[in-house]
């Protein structure tokens, strides 16, 4: 089951496209792997290396993408158990330098980031097929349980495309 791109809330395309050649748990999958196996290559060394002035770091670039995991992963909950509330956005600029990144290694980081995903996919199993039809309000945007399941791996691939083309050239 793939969500229809075009019924997609338009900020979030993007991070869909990214995946949506793929099944959902494989794409989940795939993609922890290829970041992981990024992350991972980093040395500390680069830990804090921003690729331009006002830009995060490396580090903080990795919390970032834990961050949003959680906070799409606890949406996709919320609707899945068929809460109507409307739920707020969050500012990730805000969120950015409260998130300890830089008291944290690459490795734990990395860690953190697998352990998390191996969560999601277990919360992610527990949904039945109607659940993943399932949607709410966040942020002003309609979304689907199963939309949330595409843009966790897709923002994580937008970010890895960055991490790559921007960081470590």
């Amino acid at each position: 089951m793939r969500p229809e791109l075009e019924k997609v809330a338009t900020f979030y395309q993007g991070y869909v496209r990214n995946v949506i050649d793929l099944e959902m748990f494989d794409a989940m999958k795939q993609s922890s792997k290829a970041t992981l196996e990024l992350v991972r290559s980093i040395p500390e060394s680069k830990g804090e290396h921003r690729y331009g002035e006002g830009k995060w770091s490396i580090k903080e670039l990795l919390a970032h993408m834990i961050d949003v995991e959680r906070i799409m992963a606890y949406r996709a909950l919320r609707f899945a158990r068929n809460d109507k509330t409307d739920l707020p956005g969050f500012e990730e600029n805000d969120y950015a330098p409260e998130a300890n990144a830089h008291g944290r290694t690459i490795a734990q980081l990395a860690d953190e980031m697998e352990r998390l995903r191996a969560t999601t996919i277990d919360m992610f199993k527990s949904f039945t097929p109607e659940m993943l039809q399932r949607e709410g309000t966040a942020n002003k945007n309609k979304l689907s349980v199963l939309v949330l399941g595409y843009v966790i791996p897709g923002h994580e691939t937008h970010h890895r495309k960055i991490l790559i083309e921007r960081y470590l050239k």
